[in-house]
């Protein structure tokens, strides 16, 4: 079984910065990808960003400029940068670990921007 427990969200000003952190109980060398996902209330889940085992990054277009995803695999932690935040990006955060049989999903961090 693997536990991904996501830390780093909060209350932030539109403009201002956060940085998502997701630590996995076990090695992130297993997984294909992990990535970052958003729910907004009344909205289905969306893809944020996610990093392959070998790095290649992909973003959505809404974030693309101001989110950065990377890994610490040493760490066995992936990090969400979150610069220039806007109003439109308050949502639960959640991470995700894509391994071959299986998804495995962190329970959620609160990302709200105020305006």
């Amino acid at each position: 079984q693997v536990q991904l427990v996501e830390s780093g969200g909060g209350l932030v000003q539109a403009g201002g910065s956060l940085r998502l952190s997701c630590a996995s109980s076990r090695s992130i060398f297993i997984f294909k990808a992990m990535g970052w996902y958003r729910q907004a209330p009344g909205k289905q889940r969306e893809l944020v960003a996610t990093i392959t085992s070998g790095g290649t990054t992909r973003y959505a277009d809404s974030v693309k400029g101001r989110f950065t995803i990377s890994r610490d695999n040493a760490k066995n932690t992936v990090y969400l940068q979150m610069n220039s935040l806007k109003p439109e990006d308050t949502a639960v955060y959640y991470c995700n670990a894509a391994a071959t049989v299986s998804d495995y999903w962190g329970q959620g961090t609160q990302v709200t921007v105020s305006s």
